[in-house]
């Protein structure tokens, strides 16, 4: 064996960790949205309504004020006490629009009923508008110039402004109110012929379309952020429904793990006492200790009953271990050790079966390493797992490469690097799955339980390690090992005693 000092192109080894996404709920997450952004408009009628009607009763004194300042101007402007006829019949329509608001939130709103209320409101704007109306005829004798068509036409807009935002969740609101207004203006205009009511009822029906056009697109937007909430809670009960599966479905595996957990304790110490004894006895026959057994075939079957038993306890063992880690009751006995020294015993243990198979193992080793804060007893196990497997999968007359360095983050590294027939990149997430196996271990003679990689991974995250698998078909295997910068312990300089500190500054002094 080759010992030498890992090149530079080792440190590229670094702490890499790998998100596992579930597919699943990304998938799930990414419909929600698509669902979420392009739903479809329900039919929210009852929702509609019952805004609209809530919205009527809490600006129920706008409309009272609107036409108070509207008649006192008319007042200021004309001094006919005409106006006053008007202010009470609109005063009155909007009474009765307001009853019928309180007759309709006293009753349950229906999907059914929603359309009825619809037309009787409308109908309610559409007396109000006839009241707009017989504002719009109104003439004044006694007054000069262009004064009070000014005035009315400006009261006119700010009507429709009033009416478009009191009343934007009732459909076409705006346009049931004015319509009468606008056949009185187009009245007005046929008899008097004036260029002034003619500019008026133009720019008047430009308002009532823009603030139409503006009402609707403002019923759209909350028809659709209608529709996005009723989609907000349709997954929100959804998401509990899958919650409440899910909280069921541990706690099931739970109490399966821990029936799992104890039938492995119970059944490891059923099956261990007969093995010892199998073991045992197989040995005591092999080595012939009672006498000789006079047909070779005996003795050769005495090997095999120990090779099995041993290979048997060695899969309860691996078992118990896999069970503990998962139950989190793996505990780290954690002391100052040296990752060398253990890489060099491991070696030298998997030695003799390596030259079996006459394979070569060279090492490369960073010198002066310092010792590691770690479980010697579990690390020990990786490295002997990883090598186990070089060994097992390689070829007669291959090779084995086991470094020891420093990673580029500061902490250290294990790599154990084969040329055998490799594992197929796609087979990578199977072979590093409890009790999975890769197509090459299937049809090779010396098949494993498939629980040595997920021991590895687990034993090295509890060190908040890591594990890297690299592979290609037919190129061989690299199986690397890291441990943390947190867990190297630094060498501290020697500390003087008293005596010769004090010797030190008498001579400076």
């Amino acid at each position: 064996m080759s010992n030498g000092v890992s090149t530079s192109t080792d440190k590229i080894i670094v702490d890499r960790s790998r998100s596992h996404r579930n597919k699943a709920v990304s998938k799930a997450v990414r419909q929600t949205r698509e669902r979420l952004q392009t739903g479809h408009v329900g039919n929210f009628d009852r929702e509609l309504i019952a805004m609209h009607i809530s919205a009527m009763l809490q600006g129920a004194s706008i409309m009272p004020v609107f036409v108070v300042i509207i008649a006192g101007l008319g007042i200021y402007f004309t001094r006919d006490i005409q106006i006053f006829t008007w202010a009470f019949l609109t005063l009155s329509a909007h009474a009765i629009n307001m009853l019928l608001a309180k007759r309709a939130a006293k009753q349950e709103i229906t999907s059914e009923s929603a359309r009825k209320w619809r037309r009787i409101l409308i109908l309610g704007q559409v007396l109000i508008g006839c009241c707009w109306a017989f504002f719009a005829i109104q003439g004044c004798a006694t007054c000069e110039g262009q004064s009070f068509a000014a005035y009315k036409g400006a009261m006119l807009l700010a009507a429709v402004c009033v009416t478009a935002m009191s009343n934007f969740m009732l459909p076409r609101a705006v346009l049931f109110s004015f319509a009468p207004t606008v056949l009185a203006l187009c009245f007005r205009v046929a008899l008097t012929r004036e260029p002034l009511d003619l500019g008026l009822m133009a720019i008047f029906v430009t308002a009532v379309v823009f603030f139409t056009f503006i009402t609707d697109r403002l019923f759209q937007s909350n028809l659709k952020i209608l529709s996005f909430q009723s989609e907000k809670d349709d997954l929100i009960v959804e998401l509990e429904v899958a919650k409440s599966m899910s909280d069921e479905a541990r706690r099931r595996a739970e109490e399966a793990n821990l029936a799992k957990s104890r039938f492995l304790a119970s059944m490891s110490h059923e099956l261990r006492t007969p093995l010892n004894a199998i073991l045992g006895f197989s040995e005591v026959m092999s080595a012939e200790v009672m006498g000789p057994l006079n047909n070779p075939t005996y003795k050769e079957y005495t090997g095999d009953i120990h090779r099995s038993g041993q290979h048997l306890l060695n899969l309860i063992n691996e078992i118990l271990d896999l069970s503990r880690i998962e139950a989190g009751k793996y505990d780290l006995s954690e002391e100052a050790i040296s990752l060398l020294d253990i890489a060099e015993d491991c070696i030298g243990m998997v030695q003799l079966r390596a030259r079996a198979k006459n394979i070569s193992i060279s090492q490369q080793f960073e010198p002066k390493l310092p010792s590691l804060w770690a479980d010697e007893k579990s690390l020990r196990q990786v490295v002997l797992n990883l090598l186990s497997n070089a060994v097992k999968f390689t070829p007669q007359g291959g090779e084995i490469c086991v470094k020891v360095g420093w990673t580029a983050g500061g902490g250290q590294y294990v790599s154990i690097k084969d040329n055998g027939p490799g594992i197929p990149e796609e087979e990578i997430p199977v072979v590093l799955s409890a009790f999975g196996q890769g197509s090459i271990a299937i049809k090779s003679a010396e098949q494993g339980t498939g629980l040595g990689l997920p021991i590895v991974q687990a034993i090295l995250a509890k060190h908040d390690g890591q594990f890297i698998l690299k592979s290609k078909l037919r190129e061989g295997t690299e199986a690397i090992a890291i441990l943390p910068a947190m867990r190297v312990l630094q060498s501290l300089p020697a500390v003087e005693d008293a005596l010769t500190v004090g010797r030190k500054r008498k001579s400076f002094a």
